[in-house]
């Protein structure tokens, strides 16, 4: 047990400093970041994810803003015999494009976005049973251009992901 210690510790350090090392998008402008976005890959070490990753299709997310700058964010998941719709709060956390979710536990950043063709989110979420962390590539349109594509495919293992943990999400046409 006391030798397994000075890894865990390791282990604890590398995921804190991942966490803090996430780039983000500077001085998000949240007027052209609201709007709709399909969400057309994920990569993620979720084990819920990991699980349910080949069947799952392109959603929707519906991006707003409340007034004193919170995130609001509705999701709807085609699944087999109907659509599953979430709704999400996230509190502004002080610096722009960085959301944080009390009740989750979860921390949501805006990396990359050119407002009009595609974002990157980085989602953490600080389980003390299961921390997991998720890259998603958010689309104006459902389709995603190969050059898009690949620069997503290169952030997965600069966020301590694997390509195993990617799923490129077909059209749900729903």
């Amino acid at each position: 047990m006391t030798a397994a210690l000075p890894g865990l510790a390791l282990a604890l350090l590398c995921l804190l400093r991942a966490g803090a090392q996430v780039p983000m998008q500077p001085d998000l402008d949240t007027e052209k970041f609201a709007g709709m976005w399909h969400v057309t890959a994920i990569a993620s070490n979720c084990s819920i994810f990991l699980k349910m990753k080949d069947g799952m299709k392109s959603s929707m997310a519906i991006i707003s803003f409340m007034p004193e700058g919170d995130l609001a964010m509705k999701l709807v998941w085609p699944l087999l015999d109907k659509c599953q719709k979430f709704e999400l709060l996230f509190q502004q956390s002080g610096q722009a494009g960085h959301y944080v979710g009390a009740q989750e536990k979860r921390d949501v950043r805006v990396m990359d976005t050119d407002y009009s063709h595609y974002a990157i989110l980085h989602e953490a979420q600080h389980s003390e049973t299961e921390p997991s962390m998720a890259l998603q590539l958010l689309t104006r349109e459902q389709d995603v251009s190969p050059q898009l594509l690949q620069k997503f495919m290169e952030l997965i293992p600069t966020m301590g992901l694997t390509e195993d943990m990617l799923a490129i999400l077909p059209k749900s046409g729903e």
